[in-house]
């Protein structure tokens, strides 16, 4: 049995994170949780069978405490994490790890220093479609890749999902649209998880520019946005990302100089001369589904040996966004900070 609690339950994705945990009585036991605002803490609580509320500090004191799930607005997350690992807790943070490459690349050390299990709340890698991907780029179906095309929308700013008074708490989720607790807009918020598949791909990025803006004016931040990436490998690729979206019909490209390979409505397309069947109809062979990266990160704590994803990884998708919206303001190419 693995003892956990949440640290901050602000986010819109803490309510299926519980209930993940919830029904698996036999494994996990949720112990308590804080949240910054008192009222969203005992709310989230009621509905998650009256779970003790505590004060933060005191969860990590909690040497019975194995794990803390992270769901709080983004601007909180070095303390937290920093806090979580001087404690020795293993940690899931919900993405972005951070909206700064300085604070991102001071969790990374923390969490690395501490040796703690880490996850992030990046899941697109489970898809069936994203192993096959990943698969083929590895095994050279493509040739030398040149270019690759991902994009994340959905109609959240549209249906007004972030409005106040939506969700556990009076709130809602609106603390997702302000920047300076969010750190973010939709093309943020959306774009981290295109931007984890692609450099999940193609690897690291040298340097990069983009666009944002807000056609709706609903919220005070951007609604959507365009990126373009310049890899190091030379693959150029380009990243779609928002809330003003009403379907996402042709989210996957990749183009190389053997084959290419897309989605069109959920199915899968290839055309290769590196690949015997590969004649440019759908692709139907596909390897089963991965869990969701929350339930990968329950698995570690069991000792299953699941991929997950490094806190490496997750503070440079940090830094590659910061960069992204550094050019956006600026009408530049900019180049990510290392660590």
């Amino acid at each position: 049995m693995k003892t956990l609690a949440f640290l901050g339950v602000a986010h819109i994705h803490a309510p299926s994170f519980i209930q993940s945990i919830l029904e698996r009585p036999a494994q996990f036991t949720i112990k308590s949780l804080w949240d910054n605002d008192p009222a969203r803490a005992s709310i989230a609580a009621g509905h998650s069978g009256g779970l003790a509320v505590s004060e933060y500090r005191d969860i990590l004191r909690d040497d019975a405490i194995d794990a803390v799930i992270v769901c709080s607005e983004t601007n909180l997350h070095r303390e937290l994490v920093a806090a979580a690992c001087a404690a020795g807790k293993h940690l899931f943070v919900e993405k972005p790890l951070a909206s700064s490459a300085e604070d991102a690349y001071a969790m990374q050390r923390a969490i690395d220093e501490a040796g703690v299990i880490f996850q992030i709340g990046h899941f697109m890698r489970s898809y069936p479609i994203s192993q096959q991907l990943k698969t083929w780029i590895d095994d050279g179906v493509f040739g030398t890749v040149t270019r690759a095309r991902h994009s994340n929308v959905h109609h959240g700013a549209l249906a007004g999902w972030f409005d106040p008074g939506l969700g556990w708490y009076k709130d809602g989720f609106h603390w997702m649209t302000e920047l300076e607790r969010a750190g973010c807009g939709g093309f943020g918020d959306l774009g981290a998880h295109s931007l984890d598949m692609l450099m999940w791909l193609l690897g690291n990025v040298e340097r990069v520019t983009a666009q944002v803006d807000r056609p709706l004016g609903r919220y005070e931040c951007d609604e959507y946005g365009e990126g373009l990436l310049r890899f190091a490998n030379g693959v150029i690729a380009s990243l779609a990302a928002g809330w003003v979206d009403m379907l996402r019909p042709q989210p996957v490209l990749i183009s190389g100089t053997g084959g290419v390979a897309y989605v069109d409505n959920g199915k899968l397309f290839l055309k290769s001369d590196n690949l015997e069947g590969a004649d440019g109809g759908e692709w139907t062979d596909l390897p089963a589904a991965r869990p969701h990266a929350f339930v990968l990160f329950l698995e570690a704590l069991l000792g299953e040996s699941v991929p997950l994803i490094s806190a490496k990884e997750a503070a440079r998708r940090s830094a590659v966004m910061q960069a992204m919206y550094h050019a956006a303001q600026t009408n530049t190419w900019v180049k990510p900070q290392k660590s």
